[in-house]
């Protein structure tokens, strides 16, 4: 059992991350106190899970793998749910809440995620746009979807990795699609040009409509009712390029901006995100961060890396640093798995602001990109149809031109 009078590891926040973290650390530790604090339900879920539910017929509630309550028994920790931290105080090790609790830690682990960006659009159906970025989101999604009492016409608004997610599963639960962004093609930041014109070939034959090149600048009520009741006749969204799409439901995924103003308001060091070592450990002592809301070092400089894998990676260096074995954060390199049933892929784009081209191998069967700097070093790639095995044999090639470049 725990100590009772030991000062207690604090987790704030009860995501993945969170949860990560804490298993990790109790696989290690058995006996140091842990206390998670979290601003809603305090339930664990796998959040990737949310933009695939609806194909799979998933609701918020099924999704959920452990209530609170069960999380607290398998972890041996006290968790605080519904709770809002207001104040961290480094110098006297303590955190502040909104119901008026001072709570004091050893060490304290910032596992907080992100926001969903918000689009500055006008209309008076502007306050309709849903966002979806954890279970309550989602279950507010489902609501509305349900609401409409068959199929409904989904505009989503940003067609990068979530968009283009959400787009598949939406279509695979019966709905119809229009995907809006200003690029001139889907997953534009992480696609190589072919794998986005392949996976546009995919929908080809079902209900999505792109609209590319273009923003939402307006939401308005359609006229005889309000958005998002059984019958009602949705919105209207206005964009840039002077056209209007009809909608039932429209879904922001623009993107997401790391949660840092807590860390902010603190005096810990932040930029995109809350800044960490390679252990994991932000400018103030004790204290830790990662997953969404973190801004982890690289060899290209700080990142924000907003996946499952970093996360994870970062959950098992921190849990032993947190046990008494300071341990590294290796963040080991993988493709991104693209989660559109309608064209896999597997996607691993240069480094931010890299020279080079992408070279394309379609053999019939799949698209393989390179994407190849001016000394003729890959510096990623991507593939469609991917295996396991394609992407270890890519990743192999692209860890050995960076060996090679680092050997130079």
């Amino acid at each position: 059992m725990s100590q009772p009078h030991a000062l207690p590891v604090i987790i704030l926040g009860a995501g993945m991350a969170a949860y990560g973290v804490a298993r990790e650390f109790r696989k290690l530790d058995k006996t140091t106190p842990l206390l998670i604090v979290s601003s809603d339900s305090g339930g664990s879920y796998s959040k990737p899970m949310l933009s695939n539910a609806l194909a799979m017929g998933k609701s918020a509630a099924q999704l959920t793998m452990q209530s609170a309550e069960q999380m607290s028994v398998t972890l041996d920790a006290t968790i605080l749910n519904g709770v809002q931290v207001t104040v961290i105080d480094a110098d006297t090790r303590t955190i502040a809440t909104a119901d008026g609790r001072t709570l004091p830690y050893r060490d304290l682990v910032l596992a907080l995620g992100a926001r969903p960006i918000r689009l500055a659009l006008t209309g008076d159906g502007a306050d309709q746009v849903l966002s979806v970025n954890h279970l309550d989101d989602y279950a507010a999604l489902r609501g509305r979807l349900d609401a409409l009492g068959g199929p409904g016409r989904v505009a989503i608004l940003g067609a990068g990795l979530i968009g283009c997610e959400f787009a598949d599963d939406l279509v695979a639960g019966g709905h119809q699609v229009t995907l809006i962004d200003p690029n001139p093609r889907p997953l534009a930041a992480l696609a190589a040009p072919g794998l986005s014109a392949a996976l546009t070939q995919a929908w080809t034959s079902l209900p999505i409509a792109l609209r590319m090149n273009t923003t939402a600048a307006a939401v308005r009520r359609a006229p005889g009712g309000a958005p998002g009741a059984p019958g009602a006749p949705g919105v209207l969204v206005d964009l840039a390029d002077g056209s209007v799409v009809e909608a039932d439901v429209v879904l922001s995924a623009v993107g997401l901006r790391p949660s840092i103003c807590l860390a902010q308001a603190a005096g810990i060091a932040t930029a995109r995100g809350i800044v960490i070592d390679q252990f994991g450990r932000t400018s103030a002592a004790n204290v830790y961060a990662l997953g969404d809301c973190a801004e982890y070092s690289t060899a290209n400089g700080g990142a924000v890396m907003p996946y499952v894998a970093p996360l994870l990676q970062a959950a098992r260096a921190i849990g032993a640093t947190l046990a008494g074995t300071p341990t590294p954060i290796v963040l080991g390199k993988d493709a991104v798995v693209v989660k559109t049933a309608s064209l896999k892929l597997a996607l691993a784009p240069p480094p931010a602001g890299s020279g080079g081209n992408w070279t394309h191998v379609d053999d019939g069967e799949r698209v393989i990109a390179r994407f190849i700097d001016g000394a003729g070093i890959v510096r990623g790639f991507g593939l469609s149809l991917h295996t396991p095995a394609l992407r270890s044999a890519l990743m192999a090639e692209l860890d050995k031109a960076h060996q090679g470049t680092a050997a130079d």
